[in-house]
């Protein structure tokens, strides 16, 4: 009786200290003594109801620190004081008054900006964010012992704020291992080590609170988001997973938030690494095709069931998808075996297959999976601008006109077949469409088949022909982009 009694007192103090214990998959005593061997908790606590701090970040920091570096530029900013012009060629009198009150301006200033980053090669090839080192005159590179070396700039990529760095040593350097983002896991504890404002090597930790994060900083957007401290001076900045690998860089934060920081997954940057080394510049593969979000209004005007997947809302004359037979209203579900979840899933895709693959890309058309190989080309640039009476639709609620050459001209198109929008309805089906004035019409799709709008007269007919369908989808050149907009019809 007196033993149960210690038993039961025990436990009951042990609960009350708040330890619980785990190993493994296995069930603690006390644990097993409350819910016995075939009731286990789906969660148990730690201590005190907190989250446990992986013990081993002081060992993981003494280990890594080495190759982590600070990174300071210099940029030179010349700029001239603006001058009166003195028909006599005599000294401008303001000119002086300037100079003797406020002493001689200068000509030049040299501005100043700190970062961070780390040594991914013992012989001084140093990763880091382009916006560190962009239009820099001097860099500077400073090593955990507060040795320091100039720096070349090998190599850059602007569009995932990548750039790859040279440091000059004769003796072999640290450096660090690049992990699997890929493998990272929400939830998961990591760890960042920077330059926060210039403070030197600093070590913040936490977890991984989001993957895939789109924050509208280039067309490859796709960071990890965590909680631990990210500040300026940070950027470029390792971020590593508790076995000491490399997963992220610090990229980005959001000014006033507190626990939001943004890193460049490390598979993004390994995907060009080499070609930042040998070239100086990243090659992308080009698809030619313009893309936008899936809806469930679009996905049942092109009879589609699935909710998944890259629309096509046109194709590039003359690029690789159109050459291949890809056309507008298709949905990409998959591009060289790769899941196509949606829209943002395919540029990043494509952008790391090697020009001149020929690779599968597998898309539903008419309700029907089909599969179509696809050569894919370089890209040369940023997509191009596509080259190329009033009639009130009221169940729209849409004006259009025909293009004349000015309103070509105005819009800088060539492309004169079409009509543009003159006016859009507050609260018309146009409108909650998302119709803007000066967007041009340029075809009407069904399920069947895509039919070209050549002026208002064409246009009209088309309307009044589809009227009896549900939604009408249409095919709208906006800028130097083309989307697909679908009105519902009342």
């Amino acid at each position: 009786m007196i033993r149960k009694s210690r038993v039961v007192i025990l436990v009951l103090a042990a609960l009350a200290a708040g330890v619980v214990l785990t190993a493994g998959l296995n069930v603690s005593p006390i644990a097993r003594a409350l819910w016995g061997d075939k009731e286990k908790p789906a969660v148990v606590p730690t201590a005190a109801g907190l989250r446990m701090v992986p013990v081993d970040i002081p060992q993981l920091f003494k280990e890594v620190s080495p190759a982590v570096v600070n990174i300071s530029t210099t940029q030179v900013v010349k700029f001239n004081r603006p001058r009166m012009r003195n028909p006599f060629g005599q000294q401008d009198p303001f000119d002086e008054f300037f100079n003797n009150f406020f002493g001689r301006m200068p000509k030049e200033q040299k501005r100043k900006s700190l970062g961070s980053g780390f040594i991914v090669s013992s012989d001084g090839y140093i990763l880091t964010n382009n916006h560190v080192v962009e239009k820099a005159d001097e860099v500077t590179v400073t090593l955990l012992d507060k040795e320091e070396f100039k720096a070349k700039v090998v190599g850059t990529d602007p569009k995932i704020d990548i750039a790859l760095i040279k440091i000059d040593v004769k003796k072999k350097l640290p450096y660090v291992a690049l992990g699997d983002s890929d493998k990272l896991d929400v939830g998961e504890w990591v760890v960042a080590i920077g330059n926060p404002f210039g403070l030197g090597h600093t070590v913040t930790a936490g977890i991984v609170s989001a993957k895939g994060r789109i924050i509208g900083s280039g067309p490859y957007d796709d960071f990890i988001q965590t909680d631990a401290s990210i500040n300026p001076g940070n950027s470029g900045g390792p971020l590593f997973n508790l076995k000491g690998e490399v997963v992220g860089i610090n990229t980005a934060i959001i000014q006033g938030g507190q626990g939001i920081g943004f890193a460049t997954p490390i598979q993004l940057a390994k995907s060009v690494l080499d070609q930042l080394k040998d070239k100086g510049k990243v090659t992308r593969g080009w698809l030619g095709v313009y893309i936008q979000q899936l809806t469930p209004e679009t996905a049942e005007s092109l009879g589609i069931s699935g909710k998944h997947g890259a629309l096509v809302s046109d194709v590039t004359s003359g690029g690789p998808a159109e050459k291949a037979g890809i056309r507008s209203g298709d949905v990409i579900v998959a591009f060289n075996g790769k899941e196509i979840k949606d829209e943002h899933d395919l540029p990043q895709a494509v952008a790391t297959t090697k020009p001149g693959k020929t690779v599968d890309v597998r898309l539903l058309r008419d309700g029907k999976e089909k599969t179509i190989a696809v050569t894919i080309a370089e890209m040369t640039g940023e997509p191009g601008k596509p080259a190329g009476g009033h009639d009130l639709s009221k169940n729209l609620g849409l004006t259009v006109q025909d293009i004349t050459p000015d309103i070509a001209q105005r819009l800088e198109t060539e492309n004169r077949k079409g009509v543009v929008v003159t006016g859009v309805e507050d609260g018309s089906p146009a409108a909650d469409a998302g119709f803007n004035e000066g967007d041009i019409i340029r075809a009407i799709l069904r399920k069947d088949k895509r039919n070209p709008v050549a002026n208002v007269a064409e246009f009209s007919k088309m309307v009044k022909k589809f009227q009896s369908d549900k939604t009408i989808l249409f095919l709208v050149e906006r800028g130097s982009g083309r989307i697909l907009l679908t009105v519902k019809n009342k």
